[in-house]
């Protein structure tokens, strides 16, 4: 496709009736009045579509997402402005930052995929309107046939336009090799049957031995890169390895990858995050060959997943501080705080002193002396405290211990319920 895209089709396209054009106008600004009733279908079509690197890439899917709501708000616009007529491609930041995103990773049918899907939530969507706005059969059909001609019609010339803004992307990219890289490592990360030999020529990166994954991070988007390399030269230095692997996503993001077969200290990465604002780090577990890069890699995602929900905003974290809360939650949130609440009454918003200790005690083989050595404390205050606890468990510990100890888990990672969500 050569030359400057002119965003406008040039499909011959015959003018509504007066009435269509009502119909247009008024499910328009239903939809712009509350544009929830479109967000969510078209958000978990797309997202459902997404291949599971995309899926699992928080930066990636909420760059999604941002070009499905970008693209219905174009539409909607432009049909309230002038219903039924020709919609101009979306060429917005949300769709050129698309663009740049598929570059990076290679994936130009991801992108077809996810805007059709998006298109046929909102066609699905925009037929349930019709039969709210009419009750005539002729009248549907005729609204129907126009919106869909110019969904339709609209998708394509935003794809069109989207992709010459990624060839022009590909000619400037630096890294010529980077798409490569980004579809070996995909490979890897979907089980496809590469060698590791063959993988690892092409990602310039040994695989038979052991790895410790990272996912570096900014809360903003994009960010300065150097920010995010600083991180990963303070554990580069922890681990006192050489030559990492390092991915880039997206433009806030790094995957990262230490040649290392056990857990460093992570002190001096602590303090260097520290210094660096809005920079987080998750990590995974150590594991060797294929089987562990991508095990590892997987494990920091789901650290960096429960990160972003933590209440305290940590900026570090390792899989096994959290790998129990990550087993045991889906994400669904109310679910959780119905759990905790109900499993642990009123301890859950009580002092965190009392849910600590017993955790601990919990943790220690419901041992006093061993939980009061661990927490530096006297074996007397131990024994108030848990007597204490017990008292503010809706039952006795001894009927529900499992249970009790993965509230406390889920409490310590992702923060304590509310007192008013009792």
């Amino acid at each position: 496709m050569a030359g400057e895209f002119s965003g406008v089709t040039s499909r011959y396209w015959e003018p509504p009736s007066e009435r269509i054009v009502e119909l247009i106008r008024t499910s328009v600004e239903m939809v712009l009045d509350n544009p929830e009733i479109m967000y969510e279908a078209m958000d978990d079509a797309s997202l459902a579509a997404a291949s599971p690197a995309i899926a699992a890439e928080p930066g990636l899917a909420e760059a999604i997402r941002a070009c499905v709501r970008a693209n219905l708000t174009h539409w909607c616009v432009a049909n309230h402005a002038a219903p039924g007529l020709p919609v101009s491609a979306n060429l917005s930041v949300e769709n050129v930052n698309i663009a740049r995103d598929v570059v990076r990773h290679g994936f130009d049918e991801m992108l077809v995929t996810n805007f059709h899907a998006g298109q046929n939530a909102a066609i699905r969507k925009w037929t349930q309107l019709a039969f709210v706005l009419s009750s005539d059969t002729y009248e549907i059909r005729e609204l129907l046939d126009v919106v869909m001609g110019s969904i339709f019609a609209f998708i394509d010339d935003t794809l069109a336009g989207i992709f010459e803004i990624i060839q022009r992307e590909r000619q400037q990219l630096a890294d010529a090799d980077h798409t490569e890289r980004m579809e070996t490592l995909n490979l890897l990360l979907g089980g496809a049957p590469i060698s590791p030999a063959r993988a690892g020529e092409r990602l310039r990166y040994e695989l038979d031995r052991s790895h410790l994954a990272a996912t570096v991070w900014s809360d903003s988007y994009p960010t300065e890169p150097k920010s995010l390399e600083r991180a990963v030269n303070a554990l580069m230095h922890a681990t006192a390895s050489v030559q990492p692997l390092t991915i880039v996503p997206s433009p806030s993001t790094l995957w990262v990858w230490i040649p290392t077969a056990q857990q460093p200290p992570l002190d001096e990465v602590r303090e260097s995050l520290a210094a660096t604002p809005g920079v987080r780090m998750a990590l995974g577990s150590v594991g060797s060959g294929v089987a562990g890069f991508r095990r590892s890699h997987l494990d920091s995602v789901a650290t960096q997943r429960l990160m972003r929900r933590l209440r305290s905003g940590d900026r570090l974290a390792t899989y096994s501080e959290v790998e129990v809360v990550a087993l045991a939650t889906d994400g669904d949130e109310e679910r959780e705080r119905e759990f905790v609440t109900r499993t642990l009454g009123r301890l859950a918003t009580a002092d965190a002193e009392l849910r600590e200790t017993l955790r601990t005690y919990l943790h220690e083989g419901s041992n006093t002396t061993k939980t009061a050595r661990t927490m530096f404390t006297h074996r007397n205050t131990i024994v108030y405290r848990l007597d204490r606890a017990r008292s503010l468990l809706p039952e006795r510990l001894a009927a529900r211990p499992l249970q009790v100890a993965l509230a406390l888990e889920i409490v310590r990672v992702l923060g304590a319920p509310h007192a008013d969500s009792n």
